[in-house]
């Protein structure tokens, strides 16, 4: 079993659903609204734990209702929350319009996750150390990413990069200490500027990455699959063909399974790309972040279908 800790957002997700994004000036009516558990952190945390893995959390909500829900969301999951605290703002929001196509665009505010300070860090410091894999991304703040990188790396605890929302700038010390970097194709175009379309750009920027200090690489491509590079091999693991309904946290969900079943030297990355692929596209055929996230189950039950 993999010991996960997380690093990351706690956010409250209001769901509106609307046939289309609305032009400048237009006044579009919704077809649904719903609210449900999410943050990038706290999607990716429960994909680990309902896939299996030992999971922790570190992060910050509000002394409000949303808060206190987005903890008890972690709790029911088995996650550990000792190094979840409480801020003096709000807890996290994110506002998607989920458009009828299942694509979907966010707005998010930040609230308490921006709060997350060094002392944070180093309260959590033993839980990052007794550790497999640390993740975090970037709905929190870069400084603290990059202090719980360097405590990881000092204890041989393989770092996950997921670098969503990107960000054209990012601090080289942060990716010199990124054993696994997980954009997806828009995120990767910001990182490198290197538009991402096939395999052949792919393979140039996940090239770019590595000379940046990421050492391994791994594009989510959405439909057409996930490209991994490493230092010895690379390759495009297509995707599982599904109607997707929702795309909120595939990703996250794609990289919360990939955790649970990775191992440290990476010996099974393709193996664990295929579970992960696997339980990511099972969440886009249901609406919600946390929601839709399956368990071990679930995707070992869907895997064995496909056979």
């Amino acid at each position: 079993m993999n010991k996960v800790t997380v690093l990351g957002s706690l956010n409250v997700d209001t769901i509106l659903q609307i046939p289309r994004l609305p032009q400048p000036g237009e006044t579009l009516a919704m077809t649904d609204q719903r609210s449900a558990g999410g943050g990038k952190g706290a999607n990716q945390a429960i994909s680990a734990a309902r896939s299996g893995a030992a999971t922790s959390f570190i992060g910050k909500i509000g002394d409000d209702e949303n808060g206190r829900m987005m903890l008890s969301f972690l709790k029911d999951a088995g996650i550990n929350t000792e190094q979840v605290t409480v801020s003096s703002k709000g807890t996290g929001q994110a506002f998607i319009m989920l458009q009828e196509s299942g694509e979907n665009s966010i707005i998010i505010y930040g609230g308490a996750n921006q709060e997350i300070k060094d002392a944070d860090i180093e309260n959590a410091r033993e839980m990052i150390q007794s550790s497999d894999f640390i993740v975090t991304q970037f709905e929190t703040p870069f400084d603290q990413a990059t202090h719980a990188f360097k405590i990881a790396k000092e204890a041989g605890v393989v770092t996950v990069l997921n670098p969503a929302p990107a960000h054209k700038n990012v601090d080289p010390e942060l990716l010199q200490n990124v054993d696994l970097i997980t954009p997806n194709e828009t995120e990767a175009e910001i990182l490198t500027e290197i538009k991402v379309v096939d395999q052949i750009t792919a393979h140039e920027a996940a090239t770019r990455l590595q000379e940046l200090g990421a050492k391994n690489v791994i594009i989510t491509l959405g439909g057409k699959g996930a490209y991994f590079k490493t230092a010895t091999e690379e390759k495009l693991v297509k995707a599982f063909k599904v109607h997707a309904i929702d795309t909120t946290a595939a990703g996250d969900t794609f990289l919360g399974a990939l955790v649970s079943r990775l191992n440290k030297d990476f010996s099974n990355l393709e193996e664990s790309i295929i579970y992960a692929s696997k339980a990511s596209s099972i969440a886009v055929q249901k609406v919600g972040a946390i929601p839709s996230i399956p368990t071990e189950a679930q995707v070992k039950a869907a895997l064995e279908a496909e056979k």
